[in-house]
């Protein structure tokens, strides 16, 4: 056993089916009464519904959040926030609204409740990325982590199937890249490879039959634990990358995430075999890079970056921009190596060879 350290997030986490129906209590438990629910405009709906179910306690809803959390949608939504007094956000969606709720959190102080409808596990993090002129950077700290997330497994049934498979990809990513993380330690480990199996056994069910209970529920099991992961430890290669392509090349968060997972642990593979060892254990096969991107190709998902916008005369900018101030990584960052990778991931090329 290796010397670890290990710090418990202070989250309060209400799981199950119909948990929506608690939102007013919770609000009660953070003693708060002028509530501005979150959203993204796809989701508007659903937010207004949330808002009347608050009754008195819901002031008004905020439907611009955007992807990778651009500053300007931030500083619109703090006008919102100071015209209605609010005391607290309700965000109700993705890493999208999340991250909104977490950026108004920086700049106020205010509390959040955080509602997933997907997996993508930002809502379990200490953890805000927000993008300034093209450029997405991000910071850790807890006064972003939100105080209580509540997973109602009855809001992702409609979560269309494609979208699953991408965001819960977008999940596994966080476990694998906690195992072999510098700050690692035995307890998230555990929470990883549990995490990882979760996903890889559920997704491929959820991508035939969307309104499986059991798999939804198996799978969002799987996204909290794999968002706990990301919260509680550093991540490396891969999401320096994805950052790099999300906030400087506008491709979709959960996506990329997908496309980019088996590339970036396939260059990170000699470096750390007893990771890939506990990753290939959970998907169930021998190669964990080539079985990560055999289980996008079970979910339906694109199999290369090119197929979201990102062409070859990209690489080599975008390799620029992730050699510097590259996060931590467990093999050194080789501007050669990392532009191969960006390659195979644009033309959408199997780990290993094989296509």
């Amino acid at each position: 056993m290796q010397p670890f350290v290990y710090d418990g997030l202070p989250s309060r986490v209400v799981f199950g089916r119909g948990t929506l129906s608690r939102l007013s209590e919770e609000l009660g438990h953070l003693s708060c009464s002028r509530a501005l629910v979150l959203s993204t405009p796809q989701q508007h709906e659903q937010a207004s519904r949330v808002l009347e179910q608050l009754g008195e306690k819901g002031i008004g809803v905020y439907a611009d959040a955007a992807m990778h959390t651009p500053v300007d949608v931030t500083d619109n939504a703090l006008q919102v926030v100071k015209e209605l007094n609010v005391d607290c956000t309700i965000a109700m969606g993705g890493g999208s609204t999340i991250g909104l709720g977490k950026a108004i959190a920086l700049r106020t102080g205010l509390p959040q409740i955080a509602i997933p409808t997907t997996y993508a596990g930002s809502e379990m993090t200490p953890i805000l990325g927000e993008t300034r002129d093209g450029i997405k950077t991000t910071q850790r700290t807890l006064d972003v982590l939100p105080e209580t997330v509540i997973y109602d497994v009855d809001l992702t049934l409609t979560l269309p199937a494609e979208m699953s498979g991408t965001s819960g990809i977008n999940a596994i990513a966080h476990a694998v890249e906690a195992l072999y993380a510098r700050d690692c330690n035995p307890v998230i480990a555990l929470m990883a490879e549990e995490g990882i199996a979760a996903l890889a056994r559920s997704l491929p069910v959820i991508a035939n039959d969307p309104s499986n209970v059991e798999a939804r529920s198996d799978a969002l099991y799987g996204a909290w634990l794999c968002g706990t992961c990301l919260g509680s430890v550093g991540m490396s290669l891969h999401h320096k990358l994805c950052h790099t392509l999300g906030g400087s090349f506008n491709l979709p968060h959960a996506e990329t995430h997908t496309i980019v997972l088996p590339h970036a642990l396939a260059y990170n593979a000699s470096a750390v075999p007893d990771a890939m060892a506990r990753i290939g254990r959970a998907l169930g096969c021998s190669d964990a890079a080539a079985g990560l991107y055999d289980l996008g190709r079970a979910v339906g998902a694109p199999s290369g970056l090119a197929e979201l916008g990102f062409t070859l005369a990209d690489v080599e900018r975008a390799t620029e921009i992730a050699t510097q101030n590259p996060y931590w990584n467990p093999r050194e960052i080789e501007a050669t190596g990392i532009q191969q990778l960006l390659s195979d991931a644009q033309a959408g090329r199997r780990p290993g060879g094989a296509q």
